[in-house]
């Protein structure tokens, strides 16, 4: 993957130090070689050497500043001084272009061509685009693996070396040419004449690759990237809407900050993992326009209805929404008209008057937020929210256990009830340990633990029936118990 590690941040700096080595080579060679011949056209292209190195120093400390990790004065990092560095390049070569546009304007106008002919002039321009050739190749080939602006101005710089070398040798060839065989005098002016070619060529790829970069400098959005981005987003399941996509370019890091409608009932567990999922779908949705971009994306979801949310999803929701845990929600249709009653949690030490103040302005959220609703009413519970200390005491009431089973069983079935067990709040004293509900002493508070076994297919709300049965008929045989928990299951495999 295309992300800027130490592995790529290795490369990008090898790369671009042989193109400063090697820009130091080919100026040395040159300065020589144009001293030795009095060759004007290699001491131009020494010269256009120069402004290569310099663009290469450029481009090295630009590749070695770019890749250091966001501090607390560069909280996005140091990427655009790559497209810093691709400009000032840009620049350099059309100053360049326009230098050798002037030398060959005088050419033309005063025919003044001083062409030194030679073996080591030709051999310093044959090797000079072998050196460039080989270092445009290289640094374009990482440019377009790590998305770096700052190699690819380099290797643009390369490259032009590479056409200006070749019309050096044809103004060359074509002297030799001229004086060997005697020819017309004005081909002597060949090599002018090709370097306004030339360097028309590259002004148009430098302005061009200045636009780009300064596209970047000034934050404009990639084009399409936003549109490709939003339409991989709005196939994410619970996206609702993408409401909006905005990215920019940092050198090779895009950044793009999106904001979307999701469920106002999803869980906040479900939100964070919405969040990943759209994350990983804008990264994809870019790569399709930016395949070496390392992508930094920020999703923030905006809460909303859904037209499949029913009258509990907006209970919950409103009741979570105020801090209260609701319950056991019941909603009814009554002429044309839903009522609904539920239970709800307040602290514990809370007393009646705040407890139904919380309660009433649920109440009158829920009535305002869905006009079909004409009446809501709660039950108050107060949950215990700390650990209870209790023990079991199943096996100091064998003939009520037994009963339980009985009235479980009557109800769910035969065999249905097992695994009881009884829990008392204090010690059990022996007159007390042949508890039945008739027994008129004192008895202790006892808790309820019930497993039943229904049918595997059985349909939950018939279950559901059928456990609260059993509850009720527990409570009518043994009107003290306290806490009834009736856990139903499938048979065992």
């Amino acid at each position: 993957m295309p992300h800027t590690t130490d592995a790529a941040h290795r490369e990008k700096m090898v790369v671009a130090l042989s193109s400063v080595g090697a820009a130091i080579g080919l100026t040395t060679l040159k300065i020589v070689v144009a001293i030795f011949t009095g060759s004007l056209g290699i001491f131009a292209e020494a010269a256009h050497s120069g402004l290569d190195l310099v663009a290469a120093l450029m481009t090295f400390l630009a590749v070695r500043v770019a890749d250091r990790p966001a501090d607390a004065t560069h909280n996005y990092g140091h990427s655009k001084i790559e497209n810093l560095s691709a400009f000032l390049e840009a620049a350099l070569l059309v100053i360049t272009a326009i230098w050798i546009i002037y030398e060959a304007v005088q050419r033309l106008l005063h025919h003044e061509a001083h062409l030194d002919i030679s073996f080591w002039a030709f051999l310093v321009m044959l090797i000079s685009i072998g050196v460039d050739y080989t270092r445009s190749r290289a640094l374009l080939r990482i440019a377009r693996k790590l998305g770096s602006q700052a190699l690819e101005a380099d290797a643009l710089h390369f490259s032009t070396d590479i056409w200006s070398s070749v019309v050096v040798v044809l103004g060359l060839l074509v002297v030799y040419l001229t004086e060997r065989f005697h020819l017309p005098s004005w081909l002597g002016q060949a090599d002018a004449v090709a370097a306004l070619g030339v360097s028309g060529i590259v002004i148009w790829v430098s302005i061009s690759l200045a636009r780009e970069t300064i596209d970047a400098l000034i934050d404009r959005a990639p084009e399409k990237l936003a549109e490709n981005i939003q339409e991989h987003v709005q196939q994410v399941e619970h996206v609702i809407e993408v409401r909006r996509v905005r990215t920019r370019r940092a050198g090779n890091k895009i950044f793009a900050d999106i904001i979307i409608a999701a469920p106002r009932t999803l869980s906040f567990e479900q939100t964070h993992t919405l969040t990943e999922r759209v994350e990983q779908a804008a990264i994809d949705g870019g790569r399709a326009i930016s395949p070496q971009g390392d992508f930094d994306v920020v999703v923030h979801v905006e809460p909303t209805t859904t037209s499949t949310e029913t009258v509990t999803d907006q209970i919950h929701y409103l009741a979570e929404l105020q801090g209260i845990h609701a319950h056991d929600i019941h909603v009814r249709e009554v002429n044309g008209k839903l009522e609904a009653d539920f239970d709800v949690e307040v602290q514990s030490d809370m007393d009646l008057d705040e407890a139904h103040a919380v309660a009433t302005r649920l109440e009158q959220a829920i009535l305002q937020s869905n006009n079909l609703l004409r009446r809501v009413t709660t039950h108050l519970e107060a949950p215990t929210n700390g650990v209870v200390h209790r023990q079991d005491v199943t096996q100091q009431y064998p003939e009520m256990a037994a009963n339980i089973c009985h009235i479980a069983n009557s109800i769910a079935g035969s065999n249905s009830a097992h695994e009881i067990h009884l829990y008392c709040s204090k010690p059990v004293t022996p007159d007390l340990k042949g508890y039945r509900s008739s027994n008129t002493k004192t008895a202790p508070e006892l808790d309820l633990v019930l497993h039943t076994t229904f049918a595997a297919h059985a349909p939950l709300s018939q279950v559901h029936a059928h456990a609260e049965e059993i509850k009720r008929a527990l409570r009518q045989h043994y009107p003290d118990l306290g806490s009834v928990i009736i856990h139903t299951e499938p048979p065992e495999a």
